[in-house]
């Protein structure tokens, strides 16, 4: 491989690690802010949104004047297009967190109400994926991505779930319907976050393999 393109990808991969990084941080913090309505640092949360666009673009510009310059082939070209892929997700999870902060803001104008799920472990579950999914692409490990496609169902079902709930306690409690909304929203934000983490663990998986196992059983084939 030339000289070049390794400084190339090296830089690329590097940079999206630490978008991966900041994106994470970030969910965390969002988490927190939910849990303890704090409206302060969810306003922290939506003004950081602009420097993750930054990011986002000034990567994937990155990527595609590497191509040209390079003319990747075979490897490399799976590791470019990979990078672009997994670019996209982490832009996308850093909208739903900004969405998440955004709802604070809102909620924090209404009485406290339960919400009609489990928030804690629902982003638990969500905050894990994300990690290992990170993890799994820094180590090029796809026993870790397989490890994130199969907790893909769970967060799906703890979703539906709260679907069932959230119109059951809005027919029984109809003046807390708006803030059943928000927990609807936040469920939503979640699921979503979860669909771009198993995103990412896929695209490990094609990085590695070159196996798209994009709609296939998300299992493990060596477990």
């Amino acid at each position: 491989m030339p000289l070049r393109i390794q400084r190339d990808i090296a830089k690329l991969k590097n940079r999206l690690l630490e978008m991966g990084l900041k994106i994470e941080e970030t969910f965390a913090r969002a988490v927190q802010c939910v849990r303890e309505r704090d409206t302060v640092l969810a306003e922290k949360i939506v003004a950081g949104d602009r420097e993750i666009d930054l990011a986002e673009v000034d990567l994937e510009e990155e990527c595609l004047k590497t191509l040209a310059l390079n003319q990747p082939v075979a490897g490399d070209l799976r590791l470019i297009v990979t990078v672009l892929k997994i670019n996209n997700d982490l832009e996308r999870i850093g909208d739903l967190v900004v969405n998440m902060a955004e709802r604070v803001v809102t909620l924090a104008k209404h009485p406290e109400v339960e919400m009609p799920f489990d928030f804690g472990r629902m982003a638990h579950i969500a905050h894990i994926m994300l990690h290992v999914a990170i993890e799994a692409l820094v180590n090029l490990d796809k026993s870790r991505a397989y490890e994130v496609l199969a907790r893909d169902e769970e967060i799906d079902t703890m979703h539906r779930e709260m679907y069932k709930t959230a119109g059951r306690l809005m027919r029984e409690h109809p003046d807390q319907s708006e803030i059943l909304l928000h927990g609807i929203a936040l469920s939503r934000y979640l699921e979503r976050i979860a669909d771009h983490a198993t995103n990412i663990a896929e695209d490990v998986i094609y990085l590695v393999d070159g196996e798209i196992v994009r709609h296939h059983v998300k299992e493990n084939p060596s477990s």
